[in-house]
């Protein structure tokens, strides 16, 4: 009886709260008024550091002037050098370890191999091959496909992989047309599809789908019970904690991918009228996560990978410790007050969710929450039977897991460990459904649920056919259909139309007009500033691994300090728009899978920038002030002076 008094009286309030309170239309300054003011704020801020035309930008310093005319000299010095195709031939998917000695070449050769040889991630700049109207006609095809992934419920309903996928082959077949015209030149589609995100991110999908679908109550739903919590600011914060955590040490987009599901499932326990704020919590902390090591995101292991000069995991980690602090409490205070009346049930304001948050107070409706979590779990103890803890499976998946995370730190390649653990886990879960689970009962009853014996049957001659064994299922009709192969797609059609978005110069155009003298000394106070907002416009419009590319082939010698400045501003700049990450993608793609569309870019758009633009600057400061990379190349000798 007191269990159905507490459902009738939490019933009774729900009732009365929704006839008393109408739904409130959200104003245009409550909905937008922070993004505006933040933007304002950094215009201001640059034009007051950098003056409105620029004038404030120091002049190059002497040191500096040597550090540009030693690139030059190392870059003339290694397209003076003979050739050597059999190397070439042999270092043709990879340019080798960075550690060569003397006999092997040394330095001198370690840079020839990076420039001659690592076709695959160095652009090559085909921009003058163009003709105006190629060029621009090119562009227009990418930003309209653009506004289509962004806004895709406002066309046909398609869908973010049809309409890249779409893209993609518009695109190429436009390239096609334009070097049939000689409009443009050839476009190698081949080249511009970055190989390792996708089987990564297949590898990723495969051992997420098997540690969910293994077992019932296993590792998986522990992991999801373990973020449950009936009051909701407490659930978010469970959520931006797991996350920021997780994608530090794995990787941001295995993190939303294994928890999006979870979220929108703690949602629809829990009867929550709006999804996003919990949604939110999970890609804004998963990208600010990610920025910490050197694995927790694609253009970080893609810039460890281009960087002239050696980049450790902990010099890495201990460059980004303090922005990635700073940003995590910036995004959680946002979270906290921006959605303040969806993670604060009946509070009068700010002050009173400090009152919560810190003095343990309650409202009303935060006690009637808890008291029906309670209810229901005091409900669901006593019908469902008591489990016995950890399985052997459950002990299995936890063996695997940190296998696999032991092998991502350790520095094995990303993309072969997961597709590994993937594999390892399907074996698994083969054998335990061959050998352990329970056959499907296929007895047929009668109308009063009698059991009915097993129909013989009967050839011609009249005699009994015997019954085949039941043919096994495999898991290629199981679980490896549950693979988000539309999701492989949507990246693929987004590589070739950035790529030959790319090709047109446009970018890069853009980022040279827009630094202006700051160009030359990118990473220097004041021109940090400018320089990493240039570099989140260009992650959200251009995407940050193509943007990396970039930078790469523009400044190939780019000091470890600059790599870190491009590494927290692109990562930072997934948190801006719904296009800036692709973990934003994957959050939506997975949520609308199981019904739930409230993530879309016009919702995430009103927090996303201003928490953006607070953590990058905050950052930024932190890491022009306190950082441990030099600000020179060894390689290239710049440091033998300092």
């Amino acid at each position: 009886s007191s269990l159905f008094d507490i459902e009738t009286s939490e019933r009774n309030v729900d009732d009365s709260q929704s006839k008393n309170k109408a739904p409130k239309k959200v104003s245009f300054l409550r909905k937008w008024g922070p993004a505006l003011i933040a933007i304002a704020g950094v215009i201001a801020l640059n034009a007051a550091l950098l003056g409105p035309s620029g004038q404030n930008v120091p002049a190059l310093t002497e040191k500096q002037q040597r550090r540009h005319m030693l690139a030059e000299e190392r870059t003339n010095a290694v397209l003076s050098m003979e050739p050597d195709h059999a190397k070439d031939k042999i270092m043709r998917s990879s340019f080798g370890s960075r550690h060569l000695s003397e006999e092997e070449g040394g330095v001198m050769e370690y840079t020839r191999r990076r420039h001659r040889v690592l076709n695959e991630y160095v652009h090559v700049d085909v921009s003058e091959e163009f003709t105006d109207f190629g060029k621009w006609s090119v562009a227009a095809i990418y930003f309209a496909f653009w506004v289509f992934l962004m806004f895709p419920n406002w066309f046909l309903p398609i869908g973010r992989p049809g309409i890249a996928l779409g893209g993609g082959m518009t695109m190429v077949v436009y390239r096609f047309i334009l070097l049939q015209t000689g409009q443009g030149p050839f476009f190698d589609a081949n080249k511009v599809i970055i190989m390792e995100p996708l089987f990564l991110l297949f590898g990723l999908m495969l051992t997420t789908i098997y540690l969910e679908k293994m077992e019932r109550g296993g590792l998986f739903d522990k992991l999801r019970d373990s973020l449950d919590d009936p009051v909701n600011w407490k659930r978010s914060a469970k959520i931006m904690a797991m996350s920021t955590i997780g994608s530090a040490a794995v990787m941001n987009d295995s993190v939303v991918l294994i928890f999006s599901g979870v979220v929108v499932d703690l949602c629809v326990r829990h009867k929550v009228a709006n999804s996003l704020p919990y949604l939110l919590s999970l890609a804004t902390t998963a990208n600010i996560g990610s920025g910490l090591t050197m694995t927790g995101n694609p253009q970080n292991i893609l810039i460890v990978s281009l960087a002239y000069d050696d980049i450790e995991w902990m010099e890495f980690a201990s460059n980004m410790v303090l922005p990635v602090i700073a940003a995590t409490i910036i995004n959680s205070i946002m979270m906290f007050t921006y959605y303040g009346s969806e993670l604060f049930p009946g509070s009068s304001g700010f002050m009173q969710n400090m009152g919560i948050m810190f003095g343990g107070n309650r409202t009303p409706e935060m006690l009637a929450q808890e008291h029906a979590y309670y209810a229901k779990q005091a409900a669901a103890r006593e019908e469902m039977e008591e489990t016995s803890g950890w399985s052997l499976w459950s002990k299995l998946q936890i063996l695997v897991t940190f296998a696999f995370l032991g092998c991502f730190a350790s520095g094995l390649d990303v993309s072969v460990v997961s597709i590994c653990a993937g594999i390892i886990l399907m074996v698994i879960a083969s054998y335990k459904r061959q050998h352990y689970d329970p056959r499907a009962d296929t007895t047929e009853y009668d109308g009063d649920g009698n059991p009915l014996p097993p129909k013989k049957t009967y050839d011609m001659e009249g005699n009994e056919i015997e019954p085949e064994e039941e043919e096994l299922v495999t898991e290629s009709e199981t679980t490896l259909t549950e693979v988000d192969y539309g999701l492989l797609l949507l990246f693929i059609g987004q590589f070739i139309l950035i790529g030959s978005f790319d090709d047109t110069g446009i970018p890069q155009a853009f980022f040279s007009m827009t630094m202006g003298d700051c160009a030359q000394q990118m990473t220097s106070v004041p021109c940090v500033y400018w320089f990493v907002m240039i570099v989140t416009i260009l992650s959200n419009v251009a995407s940050n691994v193509p943007v990396v590319q970039m930078l790469a082939a523009t400044f190939p010698y780019a000091t470890p300090y600059d790599w870190m400045q491009v590494s927290y501003s692109a990562t930072i700049a997934g948190n801006l728009t719904m296009l800036g990450s692709a973990a934003n993608m994957i959050v939506a793609f997975q949520a609308a899978k199981v019904g739930d569309r409230t993530f879309t870019s016009e919702r995430h758009a009103p927090f996303g920038i201003p928490s953006c633009l607070l953590s990058l600057y905050a950052g930024t400061f932190l890491l022009s002030t306190v950082h441990f990379s030099p600000e020179c190349s060894v390689k290239l000798g710049q440091c033998d002076e300092e």
